[in-house]
């Protein structure tokens, strides 16, 4: 057996070794994803990344505990989607998954609440495809926020919300009556 850094040397060598998901699921690394049969470290994250992702992780938890709808708020927790292994900046779990999942090493199925903050070194095209993988897997509502240009994407089977600072936040299946000022989680302070 590899360790960590043997297997992720091995998958940025020229020819990467091959890995198959079952093997990635019952075995995670932290800061990887397993993406098309290789490990992928998650890097370019800066410190706004890390900010916006604390402040969101916080809104989602604060909502969720005073509404009294439960279940729970993680960062970077790893779920299978129908193609790969995911690591979701921000993600929600509703009380009847936790239920189900609570004491499980990754989710069969992608979270049903999503946000994925874009770093310098993300594409648009990739993020939307991200989105995309998520629905297909079991979520019902993707946020792809956008830290450079201030804009929010809402995406849910029925629509897609563009959004930006000056506006209100709200989630538009999951986490009922959430709502918060755009400008509270992508402002600078």
């Amino acid at each position: 057996m590899l360790t960590s850094a043997e297997q992720i040397q091995k998958t940025t060598s020229p020819q990467p070794q091959v890995f198959s998901l079952e093997d990635f699921l019952n075995h995670p690394l932290e800061n990887i994803e397993w993406v098309d049969g290789r490990l992928i470290e998650k890097t370019g994250m800066t410190l706004r990344h890390s900010l916006i992702q604390a402040r969101l992780s916080y809104y989602w938890r604060n909502h969720m505990l005073s509404s009294g709808q439960g279940g729970e708020v993680y960062t970077e927790a790893l779920c299978r989607t129908n193609k790969q292994g995911r690591r979701p900046d921000v993600s929600y779990l509703t009380p009847e998954l936790l239920t189900q999942y609570a004491n499980a090493t990754f989710l069969p199925q992608s979270f049903p609440l999503i946000a994925e903050i874009a770093s310098p070194d993300d594409s648009g095209e990739e993020l939307f495809a991200k989105a995309k993988e998520y629905l297909e897997s079991g979520s019902q509502e993707v946020w792809l926020i956008y830290p450079e240009t201030l804009w929010i994407i809402i995406i849910t089977a029925e629509k897609h919300l563009l959004l930006t600072i000056g506006e209100n936040l709200t989630t538009q299946t999951v986490l009922p009556g959430f709502s918060v000022a755009i400008d509270e989680i992508l402002a600078f302070s």
